[in-house]
């Protein structure tokens, strides 16, 4: 292999269709889903983590890539879902492919208390209490431990906002002040257990706001070798980039920006600030889409496209369904300082390992540089024609740009995916997975053809 393998840098719908045919008629491997629960110390704290373990049942059908090693995955689910989100990924990358294929869930968001992970009740309560995070299994996060309050400043984006502040000194506080160690600690654990260095290349990808989590972890593994970026948002400091562009609002194909970064406010959420999630965030990704897919006409069925909302929430009331990554995912500098000063406090460190500790959540959301560091892998990028904060033009004139100017720079390529959504699983007409069969045809090409092989140095 040469590793010179280049995508397509435009698929349009008909070719969409045709790969989905082809990975359809794919013989279907038999495969195990298996679930791993571990406790790990971080920070002084204990902490539970949880994966999915998606592989062929027969060890000898797991897929070999041009490296020479078994091809495996992990994923990370956007930020307010947990590991159910992938699973349309796992299957497909397992079922069809022959990938052993790991699903992460964000620390505290896997509900520990039910073997069905299945979260009870609704997000908000009659009563004031909201749901909270769950970190370690029978501990609970208290309604004496935070304040709720109702937000309206960035309501173009979100509606109100309904917010969870928790208090100085409480469990909450210094589990919040904390837990940024946790996503970095706990998944290259995960990684470190099912995908033995010697036998595995790993290839990550993380939907949405979990893909800043991903790239944060491509540098701390040893045997990550490439990053899937479709739909996956990049290094915290390029994400937040990318938010100002749209001026926080994003831009659909074919329509100018609605805002831009002149208009916009760089996004302060303190690190003790947990957002509950509401139908309200559904809406603010169907409305962009139906404008994308059918024009401004969709607004002549907005009591219809309401009631697919209201509908669709319900469904999705066993998720987590809340989300507090903000501080990482758009490089909230004073939150991760205050979050490190908070935990170096608590573990009574002197004022040189306070700032080392500093330097280290500061550095969770950029590129880590510097001798002896391993460099960022080579990235293979894609983006849905009706995603709202994934443009063709914010990619042109923002993310490509920055992972051009790291140095050393990985290799990148991106495809424009003339169908779908952010949510690139989503059925469209003649696509009923949406994207995703194209998608994850065009990983394995990308593994099995060599674009990753001169990740290394």
């Amino acid at each position: 292999m040469t590793g010179h393998w280049e995508p397509a840098r435009v698929m349009s719908t008909d070719e969409c269709v045709q790969a989905t045919a082809e990975v359809a008629a794919l013989p279907t491997i038999e495969i195990t889903d298996t679930e791993d629960v571990f406790r790990i110390e971080v920070a002084g704290l204990q902490w539970d983590i949880g994966v999915r373990v998606y592989e062929p049942a027969d060890p000898a059908a797991i897929a070999v890539g041009a490296d020479g090693k078994k091809i495996g995955a992990f994923l990370l689910h956007g930020g307010q879902d947990d590991w159910r989100q992938m699973i349309p990924f796992a299957t497909m990358l397992s079922s069809k492919f022959g990938w052993r294929v790991v699903c992460g869930t964000f620390p505290g968001r896997l509900y520990l208390q039910d073997p069905s992970r299945n979260w009870p009740g609704d997000t908000m309560n009659p009563d004031g209490t909201v749901r909270t995070p769950i970190w370690l299994k029978d501990e609970f996060i208290t309604p004496d431990q935070y304040e709720v309050v109702q937000d309206t400043s960035k309501a173009a984006r979100y509606g109100t906002r309904t917010l969870v502040h928790a208090k100085p000194g409480t469990t909450f506080w210094y589990r919040m002040a904390a837990w940024p160690l946790v996503m970095e600690a706990g998944f290259v654990e995960a990684m470190r257990r099912h995908f033995p260095v010697d036998e595995y290349s790993i290839y990550v990808q993380g939907h949405s706001t979990g893909g800043p989590q991903v790239c944060m972890l491509s540098q701390r593994v040893p045997n990550i070798e490439g990053i899937l970026a479709t739909e996956n948002s990049p290094f915290g400091y390029i994400a937040e980039r990318l938010q100002a562009w749209g001026g926080a609002l994003g831009k659909v194909e074919g329509y100018e920006r609605v805002k831009t970064a002149a208009n916009h406010t760089k996004r302060a959420d303190p690190f003790y600030e947990v957002n509950i999630r509401s139908w309200r965030d559904l809406a603010r990704y169907a409305g962009p889409e139906a404008l994308g897919k059918e024009g401004p006409a969709a607004l002549m069925r907005l009591p219809s496209l309401m009631e697919e909302i209201f509908e669709k929430w319900d469904k999705l009331l066993a998720r987590p369904l809340f989300k507090c990554e903000y501080v990482i995912t758009e490089d909230i500098q004073p939150a991760l300082t205050q979050a490190a000063q908070v935990t170096a406090e608590r573990l009574g460190l002197s004022e040189t390992e306070t700032d080392d500790l500093v330097q280290h959540y500061l550095g969770l959301a950029r590129e880590l540089t510097g001798p002896g560091v391993k460099r960022v892998p080579n990235t293979l990028f894609g983006i849905s024609k009706n995603s709202r904060d994934h443009s063709k033009e914010v990619y042109e004139e923002v993310v490509l740009p920055a992972f051009a100017a790291m140095n050393p720079a990985p290799r990148t390529a991106l495809t424009h995916f003339q169908a779908g959504v952010h949510q690139l699983w989503g059925a469209e007409p003649n696509l009923p997975q949406g994207i995703l069969p194209a998608v994850c045809r065009q990983w394995n090409q990308a593994v099995q053809e060599g674009f990753f092989l001169n990740a290394k140095d």
